[in-house]
């Protein structure tokens, strides 16, 4: 048995762990999904995917609570959860994982299974790093944070970068509390960030062109400094992988998009109501029509001529009718705009979306403007460049190319059987 465990706060990953339900059940393998419950949660019992929910539950204000306070995000550099929640979540988690026969976990964001598949004796498969793993650090591939830590945000970016890249492997920052707990619970410990974003297998959800580093280097690689790793990681390159929810677009959202003239999508999700509400306005000043996702944020009175706010809708279908898009930066939102071809612009809430963007950027596919600045002049000016540079899409179709042949959920669901076999 093969369980699912997806921290259903995410609408990305929520829908990544339905994807790769279905990928695993089509080969015939025996899956069970479990979570916690979230904002998304209804997505799994929307696609008619038996599931299990786990107590302590996540009610809609501690997940956004948990958003707020994420990796990269909130002040607390303990980590977005505190020991007691560790410790109960990973004792509710192991003890389903016993009852059901579990032989491997596979999680998003769900970060307490680090601890409870250690309690369980079984491997722990994760995605929730997309393509933010060591090597990247090891080759100086990340950019300097748009948002940096505390310690350092009175440094020059050029120097942020470089001890942010040197220095991943000797950083706990967001580990803490999860190595604390787990040398309670006398388990292995997570004794770094790095060691926080990847299991025992890590599928890397992007392509070597896109990522920068060759396949036979990534599926090789080695911790240069393994103290500051758990057991001796897999990484393995399964391709992008980003939501296509079994939705229809609804009727009004399709008369808009006929509608003449350019449109934007604005799909901030996970990002505070008030900077949506600035930032699509500002989208709208340079001249064009905006279709915002709401995703479950709260957007009263932003709708208006020009502007049209909806919920939770099926990008993969918008992106390929819109002039650009307009996301934090999560995995699953850069390659669904890449996928269709789309330009993009991003305001990153953490250093793991500024490097999306920045693989995708360097390109020429996307603009990065700073959160601080996305409800500002930056945002109306960024979305004219795009708007009137065809070079933007030209770059998006490049990539578009390169993940035409690719099916991530499938290749993950290989992966994972070809490491349990």
């Amino acid at each position: 048995m093969i369980c699912l465990l997806p921290h259903a706060a995410y609408l990305s990953e929520t829908s990544r762990m339905i994807a790769i339900y279905k990928a695993l059940a089509a080969r015939g393998a025996s899956v069970v999904m479990a979570t916690h419950g979230g904002l998304f949660e209804g997505l799994i019992a929307s696609e008619g995917i038996p599931y299990e929910r786990l107590s302590p539950t996540m009610d809609e204000a501690r997940c956004r609570r948990f958003i707020a306070e994420n990796v990269g995000v909130g002040a607390n550099l303990d980590g977005p959860y505190s020991e007691a929640e560790l410790e109960a979540l990973s004792a509710s988690q192991a003890d389903f994982f016993r009852r059901r026969g579990v032989r491997a976990v596979v999680t998003g964001f769900e970060i307490s299974a680090l601890l409870s598949a250690r309690l369980a004796g079984v491997p722990l498969i994760t995605e929730h790093a997309g393509a933010f793993v060591a090597p990247v650090f090891e080759r100086r591939l990340a950019p300097a944070p748009s948002i940096p830590p505390p310690p350092l945000r009175r440094l020059p970016a050029p120097l942020i970068r470089l001890l942010m890249n040197t220095g991943a492997h000797r950083r706990d920052l967001w580990a803490r509390a999860l190595d604390r707990t787990a040398r309670r619970l006398g388990v292995e410990g997570v004794p770094s960030l790095p060691a926080l974003l990847m299991g025992d297998l890590t599928l890397v959800t992007e392509t070597p062109e896109v990522l920068g580093i060759p396949q036979g280097e990534l599926h090789a690689w080695r911790p240069r400094h393994p103290r500051a790793y758990r057991q001796t990681p897999t990484l393995r390159y399964v391709g992008p992988m980003f939501a296509e929810l079994d939705l229809p677009v609804p009727a009004r959202v399709e008369a808009f998009l006929a509608a003449p003239g350019p449109v934007a999508y604005v799909a901030l999700t996970s990002t505070p109501a008030e900077t949506v509400r600035r930032a699509a306005l500002r989208v709208a000043e340079a001249g064009v029509r905006v279709l915002v996702a709401g995703s479950g944020t709260a957007l009263p009175g932003l709708e208006r001529d020009g502007v049209m706010v909806e919920g939770v809708l099926p990008s993969h279908k918008i992106m390929p009718r819109v002039a650009f898009a307009v996301t934090a930066g999560g995995q699953g939102s850069v390659q669904c705009a890449m996928a269709a071809g789309t330009p993009l612009i991003a305001a990153p809430l953490h250093w793991e979306q500024d490097f999306n963007v920045d693989r995708v950027a360097r390109l020429g596919a996307a603009l990065m403007v700073p959160m601080r600045e996305a409800g500002g002049p930056v945002m109306t000016r960024a979305a004219r460049k795009v708007l009137r540079r065809p070079t933007y899409r030209r770059a998006a179709g490049r990539i578009a190319a390169l993940y035409r042949d690719g099916n991530g959920p499938a290749n993950a669901a290989q992966a994972i059987l070809d490491y349990l076999a």
